[in-house]
């Protein structure tokens, strides 16, 4: 069943410097002529994307399939490539997203807090003070209930503790989550995104409850791996099925990486090296190139795996993966609903490719930390 939602990886694996030499030297820097098939490859996406875009719905402000994740598309290219003028197409899509925010949902993918964040960013950019703070007023008055960092991460340790303790699975794990009344195990709405998190040294959840809350409830997470490395969708699904960011392991390594850090444990690193060894063998879907279910997004799990172990190995699969959708459309992939969007399309795409041209400050897209 795996193999109908993944094409076979057509690439060599990872045999040493000699099979890296034309994508990056010992230090880990890109070639300049693979950074320059990248950068090319970027400015004809790019247009096919401006395109496109001339068709997209209008109404749809938010990050995960809307204008702001195209205006930060733009605030990142200009990040890494220091044109203004990317800054300026930044401006015009998060200008777009303000003036149809859902006044109803207060998320940061599908909701104002993104584009409320993306405006805030770029008119800070901008150096237009005034519009910033209109930006930042907005978004503090949508979470007026909850005002402090340290209190939203009390409420969510209250409520992974209340369920844990409802299911009477407190002895196996002491936290305990559930979106649409199924308890999600991926990154996007799952327990191994709460848990990187809860982890996050920016949060105050104190080092006793991470200790006592959180490694615990990360142990009960490594126990629900398949034999293959990869993770289900949701606790007790017993299909091994989905190597998505959104499901599975492209999702649940970040989770992995981070309780190694805090914890010092080997082992949590060698259960993110099998993550990547999942991501290797079925991780060019045929969902297509996008982010939150697609190859650039599985791709981001090589870059963290090289982060943290420096071993070239993973950023050579990771070019290997951008070689993939450099090659976009070519291969028979699906079309997601929205194809141009940051999560689902071109736009999350793009993103990948220019991160890969600093693979040490690469980062997931609102999400890794």
């Amino acid at each position: 069943m795996s193999e109908q939602r993944a094409f076979k990886n057509p690439y060599p694996d990872y045999t040493g410097p000699g099979c890296a030499q034309d994508f990056f030297d010992m230090q880990g820097n890109l070639t300049q002529h693979f950074a320059n098939c990248i950068s090319s490859k970027i400015s004809e996406l790019l247009a096919v994307m401006e395109n496109g875009l001339k068709n997209a719905d209008p109404r749809d402000c938010t990050g995960y399939t809307g204008w702001a994740g195209i205006a930060l598309l733009y605030l990142h290219l200009h990040s890494i490539f220091g044109d203004f003028s990317f800054l300026q197409k930044a401006l015009d899509y998060v200008s777009h997203s303000l003036r149809s925010l859902t006044q109803r949902w207060v998320t940061f993918l599908c909701g104002d807090a993104g584009p409320l964040a993306v405006a805030a960013v770029v008119y800070h950019r901008l150096q237009k003070p005034h519009e910033a703070e209109e930006s930042r007023f907005a978004f503090d008055s949508l979470f007026d209930l909850i005002m402090r960092l340290f209190q939203i991460c009390d409420a969510v340790l209250d409520s992974g503790q209340n369920l844990s303790q409802k299911n009477k699975i407190q002895e196996q794990t002491p936290l305990m989550y559930e979106w649409y009344q199924e308890e999600y195990v991926g990154a996007a709405h799952g327990l191994s995104g709460i848990y990187y998190y809860l982890m996050q040294p920016g949060f105050v959840v104190g080092e006793d409850r991470v200790y006592h809350l959180v490694k615990p409830s990360v142990n009960y997470m490594c126990q629900l791996r398949f034999p293959s490395g990869n993770y289900p969708p949701w606790v007790g699904d017993s299909r091994d099925l989905l190597v998505h960011w959104c499901h599975g392991s492209p999702g649940v390594i970040y989770m992995l990486i981070q309780a190694f850090k805090v914890f010092g444990v080997r082992q949590y690193l060698e259960e993110a090296l099998h993550c990547g060894e999942v991501i290797w063998q079925r991780g060019l879907l045929k969902k297509g190139y996008g982010l939150c279910h697609g190859a650039a997004g599985n791709a981001y799990g090589f870059l963290a795996l090289y982060k943290i172990t420096q071993d070239p190995k993973h950023l050579y699969r990771a070019c290997m993966f951008a070689d993939w959708c450099m090659n976009y459309g070519k291969h028979g992939c699906r079309t997601p609903d929205t194809p141009l969007s940051l999560f689902e399309g071109m736009a999350g795409t793009i993103y990948f490719l220019a991160d890969l041209l600093q693979p040490t400050r690469a980062k997931f897209p609102a999400f890794e930390v």
